[in-house]
């Protein structure tokens, strides 16, 4: 008789397997300790990533500052800024190149504006009552980065002592750093430094965070945390032990498959409880891990949320509010962003009026002031006789209750559910309707659509 290798088991075996064939350093199971946590400031905001070069007709950050207050109208909480340094020209990607080819770490693009004005924006932005969270590129450089030449021991070359892209990858237009050599996390952490001290970000998502050791990591969230302790530090990576004393939250790229895979009718429901779980054993307890839908490299590179998610872009959206997490809007989504964005080249966003703007502000707006959906808060699942078509989440905190209701398929759906826990007066966060509920329940939810009740009593 065959043993079956728990689910678990076996993707931390894929995932050792794929990171010793890319160098990379092997995942660790914390789900045994406890993470670093968030900041208060992030636990009730939702990130809304900015990607400079396409916002505007401009394409600048006065394009950007001018749009601040429909910002703080939609009701985000962060702004993540793609990176704003300057493009590196040797071996460019495109006419215009990729933001994520950092020329140099203290300077900024001349395509969006100058340093004055980005700091003016950093500052306009806060006095919205917005924080600012700066795109860091710290895996590897430009070709024509000066520390190619100035510092040439902070690089990885081959045998004939030339300067290689990652390995594994496709980015010819970027140089591999060499994180054995300690002064690579020194120069880093005095430039993040920078960035925190003397413009005023309020933290970094970091590109490719896995590969960069934890180790250098660690050193240069403590150098950042000297200066300002309740920093926030956000991961492009799913790897467990980042979260221990570097980085604040991780992105959830294993539920954004699952989304897609449930969409397309690839897995079924039940899949977004296998994440969960597997999630919950990897990483340490109380972590936190960044749900969207879309961001940039989605848009440009998998599709837009209409290709990705068909019907059910409304559902999978309130669903990635409803999680615990931190919730992602990528710009645009707000306005039915139906295009890829062209990732090398000029290509703005068209903004237009959206039903979706007073979708996303209804769950901004609840994400915002309702205690039950803080990062954090004790999130379960509701059973239901249509579990094989929705996914019913409550989440509660302080005396606050909310539960949702998304069909994730393109079939309608009568719910049915006895758990006591839904008995009680409710108000519909869409439509503002009040229901008195007595459980057993029982309501028809048809194709793709969801139902946000938040408690009334």
């Amino acid at each position: 008789m065959k043993r079956r290798i728990p689910t678990v088991s076996l993707f931390l075996m894929l995932a050792c397997l794929l990171a010793a064939l890319r160098g990379a350093e092997p995942l660790q199971v914390c789900g045994d300790q406890v993470a670093l946590g968030v900041p208060d400031w992030i636990r009730h905001a939702t990130v809304y990533e900015v990607n400079v070069r396409q916002y505007s007709a401009a394409g600048n950050f006065a394009g950007v500052e001018a749009d601040l207050p429909r910002l703080r109208q939609l009701g985000v909480g962060v702004l993540w800024f793609m990176p704003i340094q300057p493009i590196g020209v040797v071996n460019r990607k495109g006419p215009l190149g990729s933001p994520y080819s950092v020329r140099d770490y203290y300077g900024v693009n001349p395509e969006f504006g100058t340093a004055a004005e980005f700091a003016r924006l950093v500052a306009a932005a806060h006095a919205q009552g917005l924080h600012v969270v700066l795109d860091w590129v710290g895996n590897h450089t430009a070709w024509d980065n000066p520390l190619v030449t100035e510092h040439p021991d902070f690089y990885v070359h081959d045998a004939q002592g030339h300067c290689v892209p990652p390995s594994g990858t496709d980015w010819s237009d970027v140089v591999q750093l060499d994180f054995t050599n300690h002064a690579v996390w020194d120069y880093e952490a005095a430039a993040m430094t920078h960035w925190v001290r003397d413009v005023g970000v309020d933290g970094f998502r970091c590109d490719f965070a896995s590969g960069v050791p934890t180790a250098c990591w660690d050193a240069i969230a403590a150098r950042l945390r000297a200066v300002r302790p309740d920093v926030f530090l956000l991961a492009e990576a799913e790897v467990p032990q980042e979260q221990l004393h570097a980085f604040n939250a991780s992105y959830s790229f294993g539920m954004m498959k699952v989304f897609d895979d449930v969409a397309t009718g690839g897995a079924g429901v039940s899949r977004i409880d296998d994440e969960l779980a597997r999630t919950a054993v990897l990483f340490p307890r109380g972590a936190a891990l960044l749900r969207y839908t879309t961001n940039h490299d989605e848009n440009s590179w998998s599709g837009t949320v209409g290709e990705r998610l068909g019907g059910g872009v409304q559902s999978f959206a309130v669903l990635s509010f409803m999680l615990d997490g931190i919730p992602l809007i990528y710009d645009g989504q707000e306005a039915g962003l139906d295009r890829r964005l062209k990732f090398f080249e000029r290509d703005p966003i068209t903004w237009r009026e959206s039903p979706l703007f007073d979708f996303y502000r209804t769950l901004c707006t609840l994400r915002r002031t309702d205690p039950a959906l803080a990062t954090g808060a004790a999130m379960r699942r509701v059973a239901t006789t249509a579990n094989g078509s929705v996914y019913a989440v409550e989440r509660e905190a302080a005396g606050h209750r909310v539960v949702a209701f998304c069909n994730l398929t393109a079939k309608d759906a009568t719910v049915e559910a006895a758990d006591p826990a839904l008995s009680g007066r409710w108000r519909d966060a869409f439509t503002g309707e009040m229901v008195t509920w007595q459980a057993p329940v029982s309501f028809p939810l048809t194709a793709w659509k969801y139902r946000v009740l938040v408690s009334a009593e």
